[in-house]
C-alpha cells in the first residue's frame, strides 16, 4: 500500500501554541485522511508537538496559515529535494496559489473534500495536474467523518466544524472569499450523530459563527443545543459568535444548558469609525455602548465572554489606548485577546496596504512569517510601530498585573457562578499571558507611553 503522510507545519511556536489548553487540533488534515481511497495509508505528523523530521512517504499533503507557510515551504522543499510529490492546500495557499506552485507540485484551492480523490486517481496515473479547485460542498448532505484517530491524542479539545462561509466582508479578514459568502450549514441531527461519537468531553466547534445570521441558522444552532441536552451527551464546548447573537436569550439560556463554556466574539475596538472602516456593520449597528450588556447576557447563564480586539489602525493615540485599556477592565469580559491588525492575503485590507505602499515587510514568501498578528507590518498612519509595540505592553500589562488580574479573575468568578466555566476562563488567562511574556517585543518596549504616541 502507498503511504500519504499529512503534515501540519507550526515553525515558531509562541502565543497560544505554547499551552495545551489553548491549541486546537488539524481538523483540516483529518478530512484529507478521510477522503482518501482505502488502499492507501494515512498518517498525520503535528508540529504542534513534536518537530517534524523527515520520513519517507509515496505523497506528501501540507496545509498551512500565512503565518506558518514559510515552515510549509520548508518541509515541501525537504520532499522535493528527494523527488517525493507535495500537494499543499489551506487558506494561505488557496489565497496565493501561484506562489505556492514554486514549493508544491500541486495546490488545492478552495474546500479539498469533493477534489481529493481525483488528485489521488491523477497521481496514481502520474499525471498530477498543477491547481485543483474544490467545489463549495453541500453541507446539508455533509456525512464525511474527520479522521480523528490520526490526530494527536494530548489534544484537550475535539474540533467540530457545522457550518461554513461568511456573508459578512470584513477588510481584514478573507473567510467569505475563501469559503463563499453563503452560509452553509450541516444539519443538527448529523451534528449530533457525530458528537456521539467522539469520546473525549471538550468541543471547540470551530465555525466562524455557529449560530449564523438568519432566523433559519438561529433554528437550527437551537435544535443542535436542545439535542445536545436530550441526548445527554455532557460535552463542554466552545463556539465562535457575533455581537447580536446577545439579542436572543433563549438561544444562550440552551447554549448554557447544554454545556457552552465560553462564547468567543469579535469586538475588534471600541471606536466606531474604526469599525466603519473594518466593515464591521453588526458591531456599529449593535454599538459599542452596548458591548458590556453583551458581556452581561452571557453572564446571567454562566457562559464566560473570550472578547477579541485589534490595535494598530490608522489615527489611534495614546488616549485612545488608555481608554481601551481602562475599558477591559472594567467591562466584565472575562478573557480578553489583543492582536496587532495584520493584513493578509485575500483580504480588502491587504490590496489596500499594497496599492498605498504601507506594507513594511514584503519580502515573501520569508515575510510571512512576520504575519502572525503579534507584529507591526505596515505603517498605520498617525502612529509609528513603537507606539503600537508600546501600547500592546501597556493594555496588556494594565490588565494581567497586581491587582487588576486578581480582580478580573474574581469578578469572572462571581460573574459565571460555574467553577467549571471559571477554570476555563482562568485557564485562558494564563496562556495569554504566558503568550504576552513570551513576545518578541515583551522586554523590548515599555509599558508606558511618555512620547511614543500622540
Amino acid at each position: 500500500m502507498k503511504k500519504l503522510l499529512l503534515i501540519n507545519p507550526v515553525g515558531r511556536r509562541s502565543g497560544l501554541l505554547l499551552s495545551k489548553f489553548s491549541t486546537f487540533s488539524p481538523l483540516g488534515l483529518a478530512y484529507v485522511a478521510a477522503v482518501t481511497p482505502s488502499n492507501w495509508v494515512v498518517k498525520i505528523a503535528d508540529e504542534n508537538f513534536d518537530k517534524f523530521e523527515f520520513e519517507a512517504a509515496d505523497l506528501v499533503g501540507i496545509t498551512a496559515f500565512t503565518s506558518n507557510i514559510t515552515r510549509a515551504y520548508e518541509i515541501a522543499e525537504m520532499y522535493r529535494k528527494r523527488k517525493t510529490k507535495v500537494i499543499m492546500g489551506g487558506i494561505h495557499v488557496s489565497m496565493l496559489p501561484d506562489e505556492a506552485l514554486q514549493y508544491a507540485d500541486a495546490v488545492v484551492v478552495g474546500e479539498v473534500e469533493g477534489i481529493w480523490e481525483r488528485a489521488i486517481n491523477d497521481f496514481d496515473s502520474n499525471r498530477l495536474s498543477p491547481k485543483y479547485v474544490g467545489p463549495r460542498i453541500d453541507l446539508a448532505g455533509f456525512q464525511i467523518r474527520p479522521r480523528r484517530d490520526l490526530l494527536h491524542p494530548n489534544y484537550l479539545w475535539h474540533s467540530v466544524q457545522t457550518s461554513r462561509g461568511c456573508p459578512f466582508n470584513c477588510n481584514f479578514c478573507s473567510v467569505s472569499r475563501y469559503l463563499g459568502k453563503e452560509y452553509r450549514q450541516r444539519r443538527a441531527k448529523d451534528v449530533l450523530d457525530e458528537l456521539d461519537e467522539i469520546k473525549g468531553e471538550y468541543i471547540a466547534f470551530v465555525d466562524d459563527n455557529l449560530i449564523g445570521y438568519s432566523p433559519e441558522s438561529k433554528t437550527r444552532a437551537m435544535e443542535l443545543f436542545e439535542g445536545m441536552i436530550q441526548r445527554g451527551l455532557n460535552k463542554k464546548w466552545w463556539m465562535q459568535a457575533s455581537v447580536n447573537v446577545a439579542d436572543d436569550e433563549q438561544v444562550i439560556k440552551l447554549a448554557a444548558w447544554s454545556g457552552c463554556m465560553y462564547v468567543f466574539i469579535g469586538f475588534e475596538t471600541i471606536s466606531e469609525e474604526t469599525l466603519e472602516y473594518m466593515k464591521k456593520g453588526v458591531n456599529l449597528k449593535l454599538g459599542v455602548e452596548n458591548y458590556k450588556k453583551v458581556v452581561e447576557s452571557f453572564h446571567k447563564h454562566g457562559i464566560g465572554v473570550y472578547g477579541a480586539f485589534v490595535i494598530g489602525n490608522d489615527y489611534e493615540s495614546s488616549t485612545y489606548y488608555k481608554e481601551l485599556a481602562e475599558f477591559l477592565v472594567h467591562s466584565g469580559i472575562d478573557i480578553v485577546q489583543i492582536t496587532i491588525l495584520t493584513p493578509l492575503p485575500g483580504t480588502k485590507l491587504m490590496e489596500q496596504l499594497q496599492k498605498e505602499n504601507r506594507l513594511i515587510y514584503q519580502d515573501f514568501p520569508h515575510d510571512w512569517a512576520k504575519y502572525r498578528f503579534s507584529y507591526v507590518v505596515h505603517q498605520p498612519k498617525g502612529l509609528d510601530a513603537e507606539a503600537i509595540y508600546t501600547a500592546d505592553n501597556h493594555i496588556k500589562n494594565r490588565f494581567y498585573s497586581f491587582p487588576t488580574y486578581q480582580y478580573r479573575i474574581i469578578k469572572s468568578l462571581f460573574s459565571l457562578k460555574n467553577l467549571t466555566n471559571f477554570f476555563a476562563s482562568y485557564k485562558f488567562n494564563k496562556a495569554l499571558k504566558r503568550g504576552w511574556k513570551g513576545s518578541h517585543y515583551y522586554k523590548k518596549y515599555p509599558i508606558n507611553f511618555d512620547a511614543t504616541a500622540s
